[in-house]
């Protein structure tokens, strides 16, 4: 049982939920403006993906990074700044037969240097690192594609930087690597670790399957754990009793309830209060940073 516990909000991924809620921030100052009003709510953390403006779209545009973090740093509420590093490696096979060329419409394959473009710029004090290639999504051929020698060069990118990896780990083989990656000397004490679950293809949401993730985490692992969908809010409870942190928000689930959409201030104020009522402390984001041992920024 985790009795200090802190809460991530992930404030609105890449995939396909614009056209399912008005409520999934878009633009870079509506990315902020969620995230600004996640923190006030009580999330430590947020997470950031960005989006195309104009399509919706999942993006890794530096310049819409930068609009999105420089208004998150402006702000009169103190957040640590999470941002995704999973842009990049989309690929979209071209069909049963002909699964070469790739197909370019969902197709993003891109470099070390490239996907961290915006981490080197703006310098978050964590940044994301996907821990393994999984088919993704539920039908299609779409792949979501994280090579050993890519993510070794991208860990020892960030460690360079001075920048906290989030591992991300979708399976438990993803695991096996996050290992390797300690044994190897590319990720510093603390290592800090999400363990996503309820995704096609990856570990199931079950209690069985989360027993078997955690009991395979390194010694010292700080690790958060959440699921998708409608188990968004039953994972809440569940990661702080199996020792972990808790994630929420509009990139994982819609809805504060059945048929009722929710923004992602609501999500964290549900999770805060879920957490407070079985007598856990919520962590500000200066303890987090001590937790995690996250280097000063100027």
């Amino acid at each position: 049982m985790n009795w200090e516990a802190f809460v991530t909000c992930a404030v609105t991924g890449a995939g396909e939920t614009v056209s399912r809620s008005e409520l999934v921030p878009v633009t870079p100052a509506q990315i902020a403006d969620s995230a600004i009003e996640a923190a006030r709510a009580g999330a430590a953390i947020v997470h950031v993906h960005v989006r195309d403006p104009e399509t919706g779209r999942g993006g890794r545009d530096p310049a819409h990074f930068r609009e999105a973090v420089e208004r998150i740093r402006a702000a009169d509420v103190d957040v640590v700044l999470n941002l995704t590093a999973g842009m990049g490696g989309d690929l979209v096979l071209g069909g049963e037969e002909t699964p070469l060329p790739p197909d370019p419409d969902g197709t993003d394959m891109a470099g070390a240097e490239e996907r961290l473009a915006h981490v080197t710029e703006l310098l978050p004090e964590i940044c994301t690192l996907d821990c393994g290639t999984m088919n993704f999504a539920a039908g299609g051929d779409y792949v979501m594609t994280n090579t050993p020698g890519m993510l070794r060069a991208m860990a020892r990118r960030v460690q360079e930087l001075g920048v906290r990896p989030e591992l991300e780990v979708f399976d438990t083989g993803h695991l096996v690597f996050v290992h390797e990656l300690i044994r190897d000397g590319l990720v510093d004490d603390p290592p800090l670790i999400q363990l996503c679950t309820g995704i096609p293809y990856g570990a199931p949401d079950d209690l069985g399957t989360l027993l078997a993730m955690v009991n395979r985490l390194p010694a010292d692992a700080v690790f958060s754990a959440f699921s998708i969908g409608r188990m968004q809010l039953p994972f809440v409870p569940l990661a702080v009793l199996v020792g972990g942190n808790v994630r929420v928000g509009l990139e994982d689930n819609l809805y504060l309830s059945r048929g009722r959409l929710a923004t992602n201030a609501e999500l964290v104020e549900r999770a805060v209060a879920i957490l407070e009522r079985m007598n856990v402390r919520v962590l500000g984001p200066d303890e987090v940073r001590e937790k995690l041992a996250l280097r000063a920024r100027d």
